[in-house]
């Protein structure tokens, strides 16, 4: 098990959590200017020209909104990613280390279904409730494929602490022989932080869904925390699937920042190359195609787990 951190390091991680979701946010937009014709340099440094409208812009109101659930989901994407790092082992050291981590990962996970539907229901708009329930939708597609991908890991390592399941990979990281698992985790990530393709909730089709109500701060938060859920995603993997902290010459924590970006940009590239499907298709995808194949892998790393007990 990995040394649980003192609480001075809360602020050094969410800063690194800050910039590195920041930088794929920049990625992001350079990657679309480039698509559009348009210079890459202006892309890079559309986030923060962003960030400086949105903070001087007026919050948007509607009709009978509720501010209380509105307020409450877009303030809650931030810290839900904030959570979700607290459980990665940082090499050997973690801020918050726990015998049942990938759980609370989990667990986290699904807080997000709660959240991105608030963002829908609370504005009380029709585009906005659409795109709330969009999103469910979506996430009983994605949901259970994901468990099961979490799922392999823990059976190789025979542990759910985070730091055990990272040492077990000593030689051979489980994406080698999960792969499988690694791809459906990695969709389960595009889809709880709302990134193409799987955004059908925040679609152009209805106008922006969960996001099309939402302006000044409230939109600047979940935008962030969008990149921030991609990123603690990422970040997530590193122990799940590639080693965590091994690597040459650099310190845990480096090989650990470094694979986070480098999942993390795949991720991004990935949303800018696979089709956008409808949701219909989405949930059939999941349930049909991911699901069985990753119940195939869990059975497979069964059996070799206890073949090599």
């Amino acid at each position: 098990m990995a040394d649980s951190l003192p609480l001075v390091y809360v602020v050094p991680v969410m800063v690194g959590l800050a910039v590195v979701s920041l930088s794929v946010a920049g990625l992001s937009s350079a990657l679309e200017a480039r698509d559009r014709g348009l210079s890459v340099g202006s892309g890079l440094t559309l986030p923060l020209r962003e960030t400086a409208r949105l903070m001087r812009q007026r919050p948007r109101r509607t009709v009978s909104a509720d501010r209380l659930l509105w307020r409450s989901a877009s303030s809650a994407v931030i810290p839900l990613a904030v959570l979700i790092v607290a459980f990665v082992p940082l090499g050997a050291h973690a801020l918050v280390d726990h015998p049942l981590g990938l759980v609370w990962i989990n667990a986290l996970d699904v807080v997000a279904w709660a959240v991105m539907w608030l963002l829908g229901w609370g504005v009380n708009s029709v585009t906005g409730l659409v795109g709330g329930y969009r999103f469910l939708a979506l996430a009983l597609g994605y949901e259970l494929p994901l468990m099961f991908a979490l799922t392999a890991p823990a059976i190789a390592a025979g542990s759910l602490n985070l730091a055990e399941i990272s040492a077990t990979q000593d030689g051979l990281w489980f994406v080698v022989w999960t792969p499988v698992a690694f791809v459906a985790y990695c969709w389960g990530v595009l889809g709880f932080s709302v990134r193409p393709p799987m955004d059908p909730g925040a679609g152009s089709d209805v106008n922006g869904g969960i996001l099309a109500e939402l302006a000044a701060v409230d939109r600047l938060l979940v935008l962030a925390g969008r990149y921030a859920l991609l990123v603690a995603g990422s970040a997530a993997a590193v122990p799940l699937f590639l080693g965590g902290g091994a690597g040459p010459l650099l310190p845990g924590w480096g090989w650990v920042l470094i694979k986070t970006i480098l999942v993390s940009g795949l991720l991004v590239l990935a949303g800018r190359r696979l089709p956008t499907l409808r949701p219909d298709k989405l949930l059939e995808l999941g349930w049909v195609v991911v699901l069985p194949l990753v119940v195939a892998q869990d059975l497979v790393v069964s059996v070799i787990a206890v073949a090599t007990n």
